[in-house]
């Protein structure tokens, strides 16, 4: 599992054998349930997470109805930024699809990773700008794209969670109700 973690950080940074003892020594293993919460909303995100395995939902209660934005998968990182870079309460869920095994590091933990690693601030500053892009892209897609294209963009870039989430929560994803996305997956 560790070693997962260890590529995808060294896809970024350069680590040192002393290096990877530290990184190896911060992150903890976890596991969740399917269903179980990674974050629950009114909660501050105490730690940002690594999916070794499993899959992973972002969404929102907007009056009473689920809202999903995102999903992580294996080897992307989990963690609701809003709430864990200012530790205030989250207003955002974040729940396990499958049975996922996840290394956490801890904020505190965090700041040692910063602190200790010789290239860990930069690892991080590179890490939070590929997500602040990717918001960028999603806020804009909701303004500027179709349902179908949404779909459409879902399919290439995650061609291979189609079989593993339900309808409901790529309906919810693109923005539709289920029963518009089963149209347009007919006219497709």
């Amino acid at each position: 599992m560790i070693n997962s973690l260890l590529t995808s950080i060294q896809n970024i940074i350069t680590l040192s054998q002393e290096e990877i003892g530290i990184v190896t020594s911060l992150f903890k293993e976890r596991t969740y349930k399917k269903g179980e919460f990674f974050l629950e909303e009114g909660r501050i995100c105490k730690q940002v997470g690594f999916v070794a395995k499993g899959l992973m939902r972002f969404y929102i209660n907007h009056d009473g109805e689920e809202k999903t934005y995102s999903f992580s998968q294996e080897n992307d990182y989990v963690c609701n930024y809003e709430s864990f870079i200012p530790q205030k309460p989250s207003t955002k869920n974040i729940q396990a699809l499958e049975d996922s095994e996840v290394l956490v590091i801890s904020y505190n933990d965090l700041q040692l990773l910063y602190t200790n690693i010789r290239e860990g601030e930069r690892f991080g500053r590179i890490a939070i700008e590929s997500v602040f892009i990717q918001l960028l892209k999603d806020i804009s897609s909701l303004y500027t794209e179709t349902p179908a294209l949404r779909y459409e963009m879902f399919l290439k870039n995650h061609a291979d969670l189609q079989q593993r989430i339900s309808q409901y929560y790529i309906a919810s994803f693109v923005g539709v109700k289920p029963q518009s996305l089963s149209r347009i997956r007919k006219r497709m």
